[in-house]
């Protein structure tokens, strides 16, 4: 049995993280309004973007190589976006889970994978299994805002590598902030890019576009994967911060609990001994 002052030692130690899970609670409840808005004003951008491409590539014939691939899917390049710190409950391994079982998948099927890391617990969490596999990991822990200026290089560097040569498919893995219990683990196909196809039954409209299609797709389609890695890194903002917000929580509630059994196990400790005492007092007293 522990002694008393060994109970005093653990509810002082409890009592201490409680402190620091509830100051982590409230900080990233502070942070996720304004990620949340980032993430909810970069939605509807990110989505117009999409039908423009779909509205404009339904009237090309093969088009760019952003839009129509390589004609091969013999290498395939997954970026995984994820958290630079941890204790955000599953929000990091939740990702690092679907790439894993896309890349397996790739794989089981002949496939050759490259990955690139955004975000240190991705990394940490792919490099057991596919240290072979990742060809770059960037890291964002110096950006305090989440800002364009952050995903352009990103995308930038996708495209470059695509025009080398170096895959042919490209996926983007993210989740998607629902709410402060609820993000989505997502994935994304960036090149070739998915065009949505049209509602049957819809109306067909005639455009002329002013310069032609395939230049507008030329300047559009760059931008468009920039855009991308850009939402999807807001949406990690908001599913971190939701994701640690809902952890802290969990954790501070745990920590009063526990300070509640050891307080209970202490004063029982406390009191038996107290008796125990009393005991061998009058045990003495009755033996004189």
């Amino acid at each position: 049995m522990a002694s008393l002052k060994d109970l005093r030692n653990r509810i002082a130690s409890v009592k201490a993280t409680q402190k620091i899970t509830k100051a982590m609670q409230m900080v990233a409840a502070a942070k996720l309004r304004r990620a949340q808005m980032a993430a909810e004003a970069a939605r509807p951008y990110a989505e117009r973007m999409d039908a423009v491409l779909s509205n404009v590539a339904s009237g090309v014939v093969g088009g760019p190589k952003l839009l129509s691939g390589t004609g091969k899917d013999d290498v395939h390049l997954l970026v995984v976006c994820s958290a630079e710190r941890g204790l955000c409950g599953a929000f990091n391994s939740s990702i690092a889970r679907l790439a894993r079982d896309k890349a397996n998948a790739l794989l089981g099927q002949g496939k050759t994978v490259k990955i690139i890391c955004v975000g240190k617990k991705a990394y940490d969490q792919l490099r057991r299994l596919f240290e072979k596999n990742i060809i770059e990991l960037i890291e964002l822990r110096s950006v305090r805002q989440m800002a364009f200026e952050n995903a352009d290089p990103i995308g930038k560097n996708i495209i470059a590598r695509f025009e080398a040569g170096e895959f042919d498919v490209c996926t983007l893995f993210f989740s998607r902030f629902r709410s402060v219990i609820a993000q989505i683990p997502t994935a994304v196909q960036l090149i070739p890019a998915t065009i949505a196809p049209k509602a049957e039954g819809a109306a067909m409209a005639t455009y002329e576009y002013e310069p032609d299609e395939e230049e507008i797709l030329n300047a559009l389609l760059p931008r468009n994967i920039s855009v991308q890695v850009f939402r999807a890194l807001l949406e990690n903002a908001a599913s971190e911060q939701g994701a640690r917000m809902s952890s802290m929580d969990s954790a501070t509630r745990n920590a009063g609990e526990m300070i509640k059994k050891q307080t209970i196990t202490y004063n029982r400790t406390r009191q038996a001994m107290i008796t125990k005492e009393l005991i061998e007092i009058i045990s003495g007293a009755e033996a004189l």
